[in-house]
C-alpha cells in the first residue's frame, strides 16, 4: 500500500508540474499572436517566440492569425433594380491588424464580414439593372471593399480586396442572351462576309480598270509606233522613188531619144496599162499625139 500510495504521489506531483508548465510557459508561432488575461480582462499581446506567464493568474484567452486570409462565402440570392434575382459568388482577402480589437470588439469577425458582405452587396446590386451588373464588376467590388474596409476597422480588420466569382442570371434569362449573343454574332459573321464581298469586288473592278489602262495604253504604243514605222518607210519608200525617178530621167536625158522611140515605146506600154479588170478608161497623154504625127511622118517617108 505504500508503494502504491508513493506511485500515486509521484504522479499527482508529475501532472501539478505539467499543468504548471503548461500555465507558464507560452510559445507563439510565426505570423500569430496570442491575446493575455489577467484575471479576466485584457493584460496584454504576445508575440511570436517563448512566454512565461504568471500559472493560474494568467491565461491565453485566443490565438490570432495575422496572415492575410481568404474568405469564400456560398452563392447569395440578390435582387436586381429590374426585379430579377442573380445568384453572386463573393471572395473577400481580409488581414486582422488589431488582435485586441478583433477579439474583443466582435464575437466572430469572420461571421460579421460574411453578413455585411452580403447586405453590402445587396444593397449595391439593388441599384443596378442586370446589364449593368453582369459589366460592372470592378465597379461592384471597389464599392464593397471601400464599405467592408471602412466597416471592419474597428474590428482590427482589414479588407485587401473582394471579387465576385460567379453572377448567375436566372436560367430563362440567360438562355435569352444566349439567343442574344447567337443573333449578335451571326448579325457580325453576316456583316463582314458582305465586306469581304465589297472589298474583293473593289479590288476586282479596279484589276479590271489598271487592266483596261495598260492594254489601252500598250495598243496606243504599238499603233504609234506601227504609224511610225509605217511613215519612215513611206518616207523610205518615196525617197527610193524619188531617186529611181531621178535616176530614169538622167538615163533618158543621157540617151537623148528620138521622138520615134518616145512614141514607139508609148505603144509597147498601152497593152500592160489595159489588163486589169478595173481599168475602165485610159488616159492618153497630150504627148502621144505628137508622138503619132512623127511616126506618120516617118512611115510616110518611107
Amino acid at each position: 500500500m505504500d508503494l502504491a500510495a508513493v506511485i500515486v504521489g509521484v504522479i499527482a506531483v508529475l501532472a501539478v508540474l505539467a499543468l504548471f508548465l503548461s500555465r507558464t510557459v507560452v510559445i507563439v508561432n510565426q505570423a500569430s499572436t496570442a491575446i493575455v488575461e489577467r484575471l479576466g480582462r485584457f493584460q496584454r499581446t504576445l508575440t511570436p517566440g517563448l512566454t512565461i506567464l504568471i500559472p493560474f493568474v494568467d491565461r491565453v484567452r485566443e490565438r490570432v492569425d495575422m496572415r492575410e486570409q481568404v474568405a469564400s462565402f456560398p452563392p447569395q440570392p440578390v435582387i436586381t433594380e429590374d426585379n430579377l434575382v442573380v445568384s453572386i459568388d463573393t471572395v473577400v482577402y481580409f488581414q486582422v491588424t488589431d488582435p485586441k480589437s478583433a477579439t474583443y470588439e466582435i464575437s466572430s469577425f469572420l461571421l460579421g464580414i460574411e453578413q455585411l458582405t452580403v447586405t453590402t452587396l445587396r444593397n449595391v446590386i439593388g441599384s443596378m439593372d442586370l446589364e449593368q451588373t453582369l459589366t460592372s464588376r470592378d465597379s461592384i467590388n471597389g464599392q464593397l471593399r471601400g464599405v467592408l474596409d471602412e466597416a471592419t476597422g474597428r474590428w482590427g480588420i482589414r479588407v485587401n480586396r473582394v471579387e465576385l466569382k460567379a453572377i448567375d442570371p436566372p436560367h430563362s434569362v440567360q438562355e435569352s442572351m444566349e439567343k442574344q449573343l447567337k443573333a449578335e454574332r451571326e448579325r457580325r459573321a453576316v456583316i463582314l462576309t458582305a465586306e469581304g464581298q465589297k472589298q474583293s469586288a473593289i479590288l476586282t473592278a479596279e484589276g479590271q480598270k489598271q487592266s483596261a489602262i495598260l492594254t489601252a495604253e500598250g495598243f496606243a504604243q504599238s499603233e504609234v509606233v506601227r504609224a511610225k514605222a509605217d511613215a519612215e518607210a513611206e518616207v523610205l519608200r518615196a525617197e527610193g522613188e524619188a531617186v529611181a525617178l531621178e535616176k530614169i530621167y538622167q538615163a533618158i536625158h543621157d540617151a537623148n531619144p528620138t521622138s520615134a522611140a518616145l512614141a514607139h515605146r508609148y505603144l509597147e506600154t498601152l497593152p500592160i496599162m489595159a489588163q486589169g479588170d478595173a481599168n475602165k478608161m485610159w488616159v492618153i497623154p497630150s504627148e502621144l499625139t505628137g508622138a503619132m504625127e512623127v511616126l506618120k511622118k516617118g512611115f510616110a517617108k518611107e
